[in-house]
């Protein structure tokens, strides 16, 4: 990576900024046209696993794309959670709980990283929880 390059037009973040128009399309039509929202949050979502594999296939991981994708990520689950509240307020506390675990348990991991000198909240060692591994190095869970 040279240091004139423009980190803003990597195509990683070209994909994450894609990302979030479509997650922002889908927070508007959430309450009015559930089909189109499926649609548009399910594509926020693939292009998830995207952004991350042109990262490493371009070598063009940077910090910004690593902030901007769990961002993306939080403000999507966030955003989902609420409406679902709306549609289904009986449910109001297990979708409040369930937003705290995502922030409390992100920003844990975030932490703890930082606290290991790891570049990166998703390397995992053989000491990590089964759980945590499976989450941050499995293909199938798209978190890799």
């Amino acid at each position: 990576m040279m240091a004139e390059e423009n980190i803003f037009l990597f195509v990683p973040n070209l994909i994450g900024y894609a990302r979030i128009v479509l997650a922002i399309a889908s927070f508007y039509f959430m309450t009015e046209r559930p089909l189109l929202t499926a649609l548009l949050y399910f594509f926020s979502g693939l292009f998830d696993a995207f952004d991350g594999y042109a990262a490493r296939a371009l070598n063009q991981g940077t910090k910004l794309g690593a902030a901007l994708d769990m961002l993306t990520d939080r403000c999507a689950t966030m955003c989902l959670l609420v409406a679902l509240s709306l549609f289904y307020p009986q449910y109001i506390f297990v979708f409040q709980m369930l937003m705290t675990l995502d922030i409390v348990s992100h920003w844990l991991q975030m932490y703890s990283t930082l606290l290991r000198g790891e570049s990166s909240h998703k390397n995992m060692d053989v000491s990590a929880h089964p759980l945590l591994r499976i989450y941050y190095t499995s293909r199938v869970s798209l978190q890799a």
